[in-house]
């Protein structure tokens, strides 16, 4: 292979080094995005559950109010048998609001475990953009070695890429 031909052989591999290099930042740009997502996900469960039990407290409240009116409408006194169906149904609703915190809180570690793994993701795509870009660097001086320095750096001079830009 000529000169002529190592040169170009060079400038591509220079060129894809700088191509891998920011495809890798972009899909690490991506998966950044993605876990941005997860991570609204995450404060929007919180926020519906804060909602839904606000108004399942709202609900309960009038359960236990039809509850009182139906006893007393019924000429019988807010003790014994109608004080432990009042005092039943409380316990119900906590065990209930329980379970709704219990469920945001699962839902919520895992849309933050999404966001975490994103994030991975993109730091791998990083890491492997590097990895092909200094990959590409090496077939560039590897092809202009047997021409001396003087052509690379007559390339980089001309061009304005460096093999540090990666």
């Amino acid at each position: 292979m000529g000169w002529q031909a190592a040169a170009a052989s060079a400038a591509t591999s220079l060129i894809a080094g700088k191509q891998a290099s920011a495809l890798g930042k972009y899909n690490q740009d991506i998966q950044n995005r993605n876990a941005q997502v997860s991570e609204q996900q995450a404060e929007a469960i919180e926020k519906q559950n804060e909602f839904d039990i606000a108004r399942f407290d709202q609900q309960f409240d009038q359960l236990q109010a039809q509850t009182k009116v139906a006893v007393i409408k019924s000429g019988a006194e807010i003790s014994g048998s109608a004080l432990r169906i009042l005092r039943s149904n409380a316990e119900q609703a906590e065990i209930q609001k329980d379970v709704m915190e219990y469920n945001s809180k699962v839902a919520q570690s895992q849309a933050l475990e999404q966001a975490n793994f994103a994030r991975m993701q993109g730091n791998i795509a990083r890491q492997q953009g590097r990895i092909a870009s200094i990959g590409y660097y090496g077939q560039a001086v590897s092809a202009v070695a047997p021409y001396g320095k003087s052509l690379l750096t007559s390339f980089n001079s001309n061009k304005g890429i460096t093999p540090g830009e990666f």
